[in-house]
């Protein structure tokens, strides 16, 4: 399984998301720090889920952070994260 399909079915399953996109874009950061043949280092995400109301941005990104934390501390390099609520406009 791909780095990025263990982040969708983790990030499912912690957060029940209405909207889920995940994009590596390895590709952008070659011969960056971090980066490693293959790709699978840095990772945008867009998730919008209820989970997320009335939470801050900081904790939103902490709790991301702890359901990737295996992959964070492997082979993910960076992770642009946009973690809103329903309510919020995605664009």
């Amino acid at each position: 399984m791909s780095t990025k399909d263990l982040m969708d079915a983790k990030l499912r399953a912690a957060f029940t998301p209405d909207r889920l996109v995940i994009v590596d874009e390895s590709h952008k950061h070659q011969g960056h720090a971090g980066w490693r043949e293959g790709g699978e280092t840095h990772f945008r995400v867009e998730i919008v889920a209820a989970a997320f109301s009335g939470v801050s941005r900081v904790e939103r990104q902490r709790r991301v952070h702890r359901a990737l934390a295996e992959e964070l501390a492997g082979g993910v390099h960076a992770l642009a994260l946009r973690a809103l609520a329903p309510s919020e406009p995605s664009s």
